[in-house]
C-alpha cells in the first residue's frame, strides 16, 4: 500500500474503533488507581489487571504479563505495571510505547461537576480522574496498535512493547529497577511516552524540553517547646515568624526564583498571549503575574519554587501559642539542563545562610528528578509529519513545566533509543485538578498520529 492508501485507511479504522476506545477508557477511570501509600493499593492492582486484559484482547501481543518491581535501597515492593511484548521479525524496528495508569487523589470531591471515578461526556470532553493523565494515554496505545493491526494485518511490521506504569504520580520509585530487571523487553529503536500535552485543542504539540525538579521537607525549629504567645511574644521568636522570614528570601519581588545556583535554559520559546494564560488558569484580572521575560520561558525554561504543604495548627485549633517548629514541603522546578542535585545544593546552601534568629534546619524527604532536553533527528522528523497529518495542522514544539523524570532514566538506560514525548491532553484538561478532562475529538486525532507513526516507522 501506498502512504496515501495506509493514510486513508487508518482514518478510518481509528473513526471506527473509537467506540470500543470510549468504552475501554470508561471502564479504567471507574478504577480509583490511586498509587500513593495512604490510599488502597488493591485498586492499582485491579487497574493493572484490567489493562492486561485490555492488551491480551488487543490480539496484538505475544505475552502479556503483570510485574512488580522492588523500589531501590528499601526492599519494598512498588506498584504493579503491565508489560506486553511482541517480538516482531529479525530486521524490523522496535518500539516501546509508554503510558502510566495510576492516578492522582480527587482533592476535594465537592469541587467536582461529575463523580471523578463515572467518566461522563459532556460538551465534547469526557470527565474523569484520570481520562487524560494518563488512561487516556494508556487506550490511545492500545487503540493505534489495534487500527494498525487492522489496516495491515497480524505482522504489524514492528516489534512493539507496551509499558503501562503504576507509580508515576507518586515519584516513579521502582521504576530504574524495573528498566533493570525487563532491559531486555524494554530495549527500542524508538521510544513513545504518551504523557504530555498539545499546544490547543486544533494544533498538536511535541514536547521537547520538561523542567526537571527537586522536592524536600524543611523544618523550621525555634524553642525547645510551645509558650505564651502573650506572655513572651515580641522577645521570644516562634518558628513560623522564622519560617516566614526564611522562605520569603526564596523570590524576589516580582515573584521570580532569588537562589543562586539555580539556572535557567536558553531556549527560544513560541509567542504566549497574557490573555490565553489567564483564560487557560481562570486567573483573577486582579491577580498580577510573577516572574521575568516570556511567559513561556518562566514556565518552560526557568526554575519556579512553590511550597506545596505545611504542618502546622489549623485555624480551628488555634491558640495563643508561639510554636516551637515548622514543616514545610518546598518543590522547586528546575531548568531543563540543570543537575538537580546542584540544584539541592543551591538551595539547602540558601537557606542554612539564612536562617534567622538562629533557627534550627532540618532537611528530608529529598526527592531530586533530571529534566529532559529532546535531540532532534529522525524520530522528531517522523513524529511531527504524524502530527500534521493526523490534526491538519503543523505541531508546536513545546516545554513543559511538569517534571517527568523517568524520561531521564530512559535516555540514560537507552542511549541509542529515540524518545518522543506525545500526549491526548490540552490547555482545558487540568490534569492534577478537579474536573479533569479529555477533549474527544484531539484525543482522536492523537490516535491516529500514533497510528500513522507506528506505520511509517515499519515501513522506514
Amino acid at each position: 500500500m501506498t502512504d496515501t492508501a495506509i493514510t486513508a485507511a487508518l482514518t478510518s479504522a481509528v473513526a471506527e474503533a473509537m467506540p470500543l476506545a470510549l468504552s475501554q477508557l470508561t471502564g479504567l477511570v471507574a478504577i480509583p488507581s490511586v498509587s500513593w501509600p495512604s490510599f488502597d493499593p488493591s485498586q492499582v492492582v485491579r487497574s493493572a489487571e484490567a489493562i492486561r486484559a485490555l492488551a491480551a484482547a488487543s490480539g496484538v501481543f505475544d505475552e502479556v504479563a503483570v510485574h512488580a518491581a522492588t523500589i531501590p535501597g528499601t526492599g519494598e515492593q512498588g506498584q504493579p505495571a503491565v508489560l506486553a511484548t511482541r517480538a516482531g521479525r529479525p530486521g524490523q524496528r522496535r518500539v516501546l510505547l509508554y503510558a502510566h495508569h495510576d492516578v492522582q487523589p480527587v482533592g476535594d470531591e465537592a469541587l467536582w461537576a461529575t463523580p471523578p471515578f463515572a467518566a461522563t461526556e459532556r460538551d465534547g470532553r469526557l470527565y474523569g480522574r484520570g481520562a487524560g493523565d494518563d488512561k487516556g494515554g494508556v487506550v490511545a496505545h492500545l487503540t493505534a496498535l489495534r487500527a494498525l493491526r487492522a489496516v495491515v494485518g497480524d505482522d504489524v511490521g514492528l516489534g512493539v512493547t507496551l509499558f503501562v506504569e503504576g507509580e508515576e504520580e507518586y515519584g516513579s520509585r521502582s521504576f530504574t529497577q524495573f528498566l533493570a530487571d525487563h532491559r531486555d523487553a524494554l530495549a527500542a529503536d524508538l521510544i513513545v511516552v504518551a504523557d504530555s500535552a498539545n499546544w490547543d485543542l486544533r494544533t498538536p504539540g511535541l514536547t521537547v524540553s520538561l523542567r526537571g525538579n527537586a522536592r524536600f521537607t524543611l523544618r523550621v525549629r525555634t524553642l525547645a517547646h510551645a509558650l505564651h504567645s502573650g506572655m513572651f511574644g515580641g522577645a521570644v521568636p516562634d518558628a513560623m515568624l522564622a519560617t516566614i522570614k526564611l522562605l520569603a528570601t526564596l523570590w524576589d519581588e516580582a515573584g521570580a526564583v532569588a537562589v543562586p545556583g539555580l539556572t535557567s535554559t536558553a531556549t527560544q520559546t513560541p509567542h504566549y498571549e497574557e490573555g490565553r494564560l489567564r483564560a487557560e488558569t481562570d486567573l483573577p484580572d486582579s491577580t498580577r503575574l510573577i516572574g521575568h521575560g516570556p511567559l513561556l520561558a518562566r514556565i518552560w525554561n526557568q526554575p519556579s519554587i512553590t511550597v506545596t504543604g505545611i504542618d502546622f495548627t489549623s485555624t480551628e485549633a488555634a491558640s495563643n501559642t508561639l510554636s516551637p517548629e515548622v514543616s514545610v514541603v518546598i518543590s522547586a522546578r528546575l531548568a531543563p539542563d540543570q543537575d538537580p542535585g546542584a540544584a539541592y545544593a543551591s538551595l539547602r546552601a540558601h537557606l542554612e545562610a539564612r536562617a534567622p534568629f538562629g533557627a534550627e534546619l532540618e532537611f528530608s524527604e529529598v526527592d531530586l528528578g533530571e529534566g529532559f532536553l529532546a535531540r532532534e533527528g529522525w524520530a522528531t522528523e517522523l513524529g511531527s509529519r504524524a502530527l500534521s497529518d493526523a490534526f491538519g495542522v503543523e505541531p508546536v514544539k513545546l516545554g513543559v513545566g511538569g517534571s517527568i523524570p523517568f524520561i531521564a532514566d530512559l535516555a540514560r538506560e537507552f542511549p541509542e533509543a529515540a524518545i518522543l514525548v506525545t500526549g491526548v491532553l490540552d490547555p482545558q484538561s487540568a490534569p492534577h485538578s478537579p474536573n479533569e478532562s479529555l477533549h474527544l475529538e484531539t484525543f482522536e486525532h492523537a490516535i491516529l498520529a500514533e497510528a500513522l507513526l507506528l506505520a511509517r516507522l515499519a515501513n522506514a
